[in-house]
This record gives C-alpha cells, sequence and structure tokens, in this order.
C-alpha cells in the first residue's frame, strides 16, 4: 500500500511539474533564433535533474570532465528503464535524442520533444529511419551531439545486449566521436512493465572517454560498435562491484 500510495505521489508530482514546464518551454522556444533550438533543448532537458528530486533516487553522475566543450559526440548509452532520460540529463543536456516516433505523438511530452528539436525515428519504417539518420548527420555537422540508445530497447535482466550498427556508421561516416555512457540502477528504480516506483535507489551514470573514430574502417561498423560495447560492460561491471551489487 505505501509503495502504491508513494507511486501515486510521484506520478501525480512529475506529471504536474511537465504541465508547467510546457509552456515555460515555449516561451523559451519562441525567442530561440537558433534553427537548431540549442537554447530550447537546453530547458528542455534541465527538467530532467528536477524530476530526479521528486523521485526517491540518489543519483551519482560522474565523467563530466571527459566531455569537451564545444565537441559534438555520438553519445551512446545502455538503457535499463525509463528512468535513464532524466538520469542521463545529469551529464548531457546540450545535444538532441533520436527517441522513438510514438513518444512525439503524446500530449506535452511530444509537444516538448519537437520544440527541443530532438528527432523522431519509426524503427517500423526503414524509408524514414533512414531520414532520421540524415538529420542526426545534419545536426551533428552543425556541432550537435546526438543521444542513442544503441539496445534499442529496455534491458529486461540490467545487462547491457547487442547493439545496432546505426550510431557507430553516423559516427565513422561523419567522423565524429563516440562518448559512451553507462548507467546502473535504473532498472530497479523503475521497473518495466509496472506503474509502481521501486524502493529509495542509488542511480550510477557515467560518460567514459569518447572513442575517436580515426583508424576505424568505415566498411566495418560493426568491430567498432563491439569495441564500444565491451568498454560499457567492463565498466558497468566495476560500477556494480564498487556499488557492491556483483
Amino acid at each position: 500500500m505505501i509503495r502504491r500510495l508513494r507511486s501515486i505521489w510521484i506520478w501525480g508530482a512529475s506529471a504536474s511539474v511537465i504541465v508547467f514546464w510546457c509552456p515555460v518551454l515555449a516561451v523559451v522556444w519562441l525567442f530561440d533564433r537558433d534553427p537548431l533550438k540549442r537554447r530550447t533543448g537546453r530547458w528542455f532537458r534541465s527538467l530532467g535533474p528536477v524530476l530526479a528530486t521528486i523521485n526517491p533516487w540518489r543519483i551519482h553522475a560522474s565523467g563530466s570532465e571527459h566531455k569537451k566543450p564545444g565537441q559534438a559526440y555520438v553519445v551512446v548509452s545502455n538503457h535499463q528503464s525509463m528512468a535513464d532520460i532524466p538520469v542521463i540529463s545529469h551529464l548531457v543536456n546540450d545535444s538532441k535524442w533520436l527517441a522513438k516516433a510514438e513518444l512525439f505523438r503524446v500530449p506535452v511530452v511530444g509537444w516538448m520533444l519537437r520544440m527541443a528539436g530532438d528527432i523522431p525515428v519509426d524503427r517500423s519504417d526503414r524509408r524514414k529511419g533512414a531520414q532520421a539518420m540524415l538529420r542526426c548527420a545534419r545536426t551533428l555537422r552543425q556541432g550537435c551531439s546526438i543521444v542513442f540508445f544503441p539496445e534499442g530497447t529496455r534491458s529486461k535482466d540490467g545487462e547491457i545486449h547487442a547493439f545496432n550498427d546505426g550510431p557507430f556508421q553516423l559516427a565513422l561516416r561523419e567522423r565524429t566521436p563516440i562518448l559512451p555512457l553507462v548507467v546502473e540502477g535504473s532498472g530497479t528504480a523503475l521497473p518495466r512493465n509496472t506503474w509502481l516506483f521501486g524502493p529509495s535507489q542509488d542511480i550510477y551514470v557515467r560518460a567514459l572517454e569518447p572513442v575517436p573514430v580515426e583508424g576505424w574502417d568505415a566498411r566495418e561498423p560493426a568491430a567498432l560498435r563491439e569495441a564500444v560495447r565491451q568498454k560499457m560492460v567492463d565498466e558497468l561491471g566495476r560500477l556494480r562491484r564498487s556499488a557492491g551489487r556483483a
């Protein structure tokens, strides 16, 4: 019963904050003359830490020193739950996200995604998927990072599963370094297939050293993909050991 009441309060408080944020974001968007709407995107991303404070989470963010100011990255993160989105915003706020097209059709949230300039992708339509990647490429050329969940969906067991080639093909084609992020603890904070939040939780998000694409064969993205994935798997193990979860 306590878990249900707490979850109801969290969802209600989060919804109230989101509804309040939308008109504020609309004002920022209205006066944002940047074609990429960078200022609007930063305001939207700042919603993440606010939502995280509503939840019974203790966020431990590290590795920001690995990011070079003004450098665009292809950012790749593992995906444990919907909680990853506000958690990652503690480290990456000046970026665009590649997100499922369905999210852009959700009232209020979808409006904010569009105002922030995030990029919808319909994975059931290869042509639309290719168009989304072309838009990602244009965004990188304009100096703005793109955030991907290369697993394509949330992990059921918290492990890092197979990656899609898309982000790595993009990085090689655009000669853009890859910034790997590792998230640990969000899977039990907001489990799949339930609206109930987990107990008070430590959640870790860490940026690893960027992986340059120079020297990698652009015709073989799989090698780069697996090298980056292995770095993330190794880091996830270290995070779990340091947190006493191994």
